[in-house]
């Protein structure tokens, strides 16, 4: 059976000052989750947002929340975010010692878990958990900041991880990501995409989730 594709809008391209209004838009355009970026200003060099804000977005959304966690010490912030509302949290594995524990108090929670590589962490850093989780995230872009170019060098490790992981498990890609690019992503094994700019910056937000979608499946693995 064919993955099914999903369409993960970032609210890092959002408009801040109209947080709720943007949730909605993305929601009647046929989002099928929200990707929410947490960053620390220590594991990436930037801040963004806390349990609180995930909190508002929850009262807002009626899609999953997928929630990112860009920081240091994930397992002591698991608890406010999975109060807040979030549906799935991915970490990075570079923020970590051990991940095994992290991904079964995620999943305790009843929330899906995820772990996350940055560009230069190779796939066989996941070896040991990729058939724990319920999704792997590839960064396509350095994590921390949003409108980097997508880096096509991240392809062959996706491929790897989607070789690696079971059927079940999702792979999910982040960064760059635009209706140009996003085949390359599906055919590497990518079928759930997050997207910001190609996303916020278009005339038609329904069209371009649409074109998304259409083209991560028809190349999809």
């Amino acid at each position: 059976m064919a993955r099914e594709v999903k369409i993960s809008p970032s609210l890092l391209s959002a408009d801040m000052s109209k947080l709720g209004e943007d949730v909605r838009r993305l929601q009647d355009a046929g989002a099928d989750m929200l990707h929410v970026d947490v960053m620390d200003g220590h594991f990436v060099p930037n801040i963004t947002i806390g349990p609180f804000v995930v909190e508002a977005i929850r009262k807002i959304a009626a899609i999953p929340l997928d929630v990112h966690l860009m920081i240091t010490d994930p397992d002591k912030y698991l608890e406010p975010f999975a109060d807040a509302g979030s549906d799935h949290i991915t970490f990075h594995i570079e923020a970590v010692e051990e991940a095994g524990g992290l991904i079964k108090e995620i999943q305790s929670k009843n929330i899906t878990a995820g772990i996350c590589v940055s560009p230069d962490t190779p796939a066989e850093a996941l070896a040991d958990v990729a058939g724990d989780v319920d999704m792997i995230l590839v960064m396509s872009v350095y994590p921390g900041f949003g409108g980097q170019k997508f880096m096509e060098r991240v392809l062959p490790k996706t491929e790897a991880l989607r070789a690696m992981a079971p059927e079940r498990v999702n792979i999910e890609i982040d960064g760059g990501i635009t209706a140009d690019n996003v085949a390359r992503a599906g055919a590497a094994g990518a079928n759930v995409i997050v997207a910001g700019t190609a996303v916020f910056k278009a005339d038609d937000m329904a069209a371009a989730i649409e074109q998304l979608r259409t083209n991560c499946r028809n190349a999809l693995k």
